[in-house]
């Protein structure tokens, strides 16, 4: 692999005012000058024909009708032609580790689709390594040639006594945290519960953070907008991702809180959520884009913040507007509109220049003033980024996984069971809690594939217990003999399994633990398609274009066995995440996440 290296940013704002001036005026030359274009300014919600750009020392000195005060003998001169200037695309919030990729692969991926900001929250690795994991990704970040800031991961597990994931963190740990150099705040409270209940960690970390001066990120998975919502806008988180209703848009703005609307592989929340901009008045300043979680066949193929963007414009919305969701008001949330998010001078030379504004065509991307990438490819080299063995080798089963492992036994002199079903709403997080009547044959409750219910199973992977939880889902329309795991299973990340044979469960868990994780399907005892993912067992070490490649194979697999789910792979490792309702698995068990309790897989 490559050496690791850290790319040059800026000198603060501060230390080259006075060359910024000088530039600005004429006394000095420029590193760079646009010219001739239309600038997309989000301050004044305008667009400025003849507009010229003057960038030094990777920030803007000047923007205005003409630069060519600025222009020396060692200027780069670029002709816009009368095409799109915008600020380079922020995500306000996602987790690197759901492209199945590293940080350095990810930004390999978006900075062609008009991405220089990114923020991130590693609370993926964090399940599995702890502080030691988001320290190696808030390192990996700080070499990158765009911004890619951090969260420290609030919710570690995600909710305790109700699952057991590799690693803890507390308030100690965000403390520490807070001191290092690329920590931008606290990532998502998805402990709403724990925040509601004035629980000693949640408070504690969020005031440790809000003492730092810097942002809470929420997650109020919930549609009571009732009482308890409000004691969590109180307790400190300023934004939240998890609404899908108008409603739930206008009531985190109107608690002063950002209402982040998200578009990712799976979740399609914006089209609704936007409705109270663009048919209720509301605001669109308290509005910000976001993607959350961009499986990596979306990046390579569809794009990433530039398909957010466009999204947006196709709801409705302006594009000065949509552009502004997802440039300054993601800066000014996190206090950072003086360093990026807009065009304008002393802020980061981070700038698209787009020929299509409406369909958000990119042709050339600019980060700290260095041209970044071209007509949909990388102009620089990012060197590959060194994970340590200590991130490898994660997945510990203790003992070989047998298919009697996922026998239900059903009670004594039961010919029938009626049991609880977890059910996948496709393009969203939530699930529904459904009910099934189970015929019973010999003694153990039998799966119904025409009625589309299957089993689904949590292995536990990282302290090699040997302990499997076991209940049904419905929503995947599996039709042959066949099981996908994966051992990414929000939040905790034990090796999640679901599938219409109970051998075919077991040789897919097993070869997870043979490979150090990732994604594998089987089908009647053969392996149809696998991605591994060593790192953590949650990322791979290869390129982009080969995980994704490998992503839409499995797919077709999938496909072949009967499941047509948009994104199937990214819906299946969410249903361990114990903080969304209705009805989810983890190693503890059924967990039911409208009263977060543990329930019985028998109604």
């Amino acid at each position: 692999m490559s050496q690791n290296r850290k790319f040059n940013k800026p000198q603060p704002w501060a230390d080259m005012a006075t060359t910024l001036v000088d530039v600005a005026t004429g006394r000095k030359p420029a590193d760079l000058v646009v010219r001739n274009g239309r600038w997309v300014n989000v301050h004044s919600g305008e667009i400025i024909a003849g507009t010229d750009l003057a960038i030094v020392g990777g920030r803007f000195a000047y923007c205005g009708p003409d630069a060519s005060h600025a222009i020396g003998q060692g200027t780069t001169v670029v002709d816009a032609d009368g095409r799109y200037l915008v600020p380079g695309l922020c995500d306000a919030h996602m987790h690197v580790e759901s492209g199945m990729v590293t940080v350095t692969e990810f930004c390999r991926a978006v900075i062609p689709h008009g991405t220089t900001s990114m923020f991130i929250d590693p609370h993926e690795i964090a399940n599995v390594l702890g502080l030691a994991g988001v320290r190696l990704m808030h390192d990996e970040a700080l070499a990158m040639p765009v911004n890619v800031h951090v969260q420290i991961p609030s919710c570690v597990p995600s909710a305790p006594g109700l699952e057991n994931a590799g690693a803890s963190l507390g308030v100690a740990d965000v403390a520490e945290a807070m001191t290092w150099e690329n920590i931008i705040g606290l990532g998502e409270v998805m402990n709403f519960p724990g925040v509601i209940a004035n629980d000693q960690v949640m408070a504690g970390e969020i005031a440790e953070t809000i003492r730092a001066g810097k942002t809470v990120g929420g997650h109020y998975a919930s549609p009571d907008l009732g009482l308890p919502f409000h004691g969590y806008a109180a307790g400190g988180p300023a934004d939240d991702h998890e609404g899908t209703r108008a409603d739930d848009a206008i009531a985190r703005v109107r608690q002063g809180m950002k209402a982040m609307l998200r578009l990712g592989s799976a979740w399609y929340d914006v089209a609704e959520q936007v409705k109270a901009v663009t048919e209720g008045g509301i605001d669109p300043r308290n509005f910000i884009l976001c993607t959350d979680d961009s499986h990596s066949g979306t990046l390579v193929r569809e794009g990433h913040m530039d398909r957010v963007v466009r999204h947006a414009i196709q709801q409705g919305l302006k594009p000065v507007t949509a552009i502004q969701m997802a440039t300054l008001n993601t800066a000014e949330h996190f206090g950072l509109a003086r360093e990026t998010g807009s065009i304008a001078p002393g802020r980061q030379g981070d700038f698209l220049i787009v020929s299509d504004l409406a369909a958000m065509t990119i042709d050339e991307v600019y980060a700290r003033g260095v041209l970044v990438a071209k007509d949909g490819a990388l102009t620089i080299d990012i060197p590959a980024y060194d994970y340590p063995e200590s991130a490898r080798n994660t997945v510990h089963l203790g003992r070989k996984v047998a298919a009697e492992d996922f026998d239900i036994a059903a009670p004594a002199g039961a010919n029938e069971v009626r049991a609880r079903v977890i059910g996948v709403i496709e393009n969203q997080a939530p699930t529904k809690a459904l009910e099934a009547d189970l015929l019973v044959e010999d003694g153990l409750v039998a799966m119904d594939r025409k009625n589309d219910v299957c089993q689904i199973a949590v292995v536990e992977r990282h302290r090699g217990t040997g302990k499997v939880s076991n209940a049904f889902v419905s929503g995947f329309g599996y039709k042959k003999d066949c099981a996908m795991a994966s051992t990414v299973a929000h939040d905790s990340h034990h090796i999640i399994v679901v599938g219409t044979n109970k051998r075919d469960m077991a040789l897919a868990a097993n070869r997870l633990a043979e490979v150090g994780g990732g994604f594998v399907l089987f089908s009647e005892g053969r392996e149809l398609a696998l991605v591994e993912m060593p790192i953590a067992g949650l990322m791979s070490d290869e390129r982009a274009e080969i995980v994704a490649a490998k992503a839409e194979k499995l797919t077709e697999a999938m496909r072949a066995v009967g499941c047509d789910l948009n994104n199937a792979n990214m819906q299946h490792s969410l249903l361990a995440l114990v903080v969304i309702p209705e009805l989810r698995i983890s190693d503890v068990g059924l967990i039911d996440v409208r009263t977060f309790e543990k329930v019985d897989l028998f109604v």
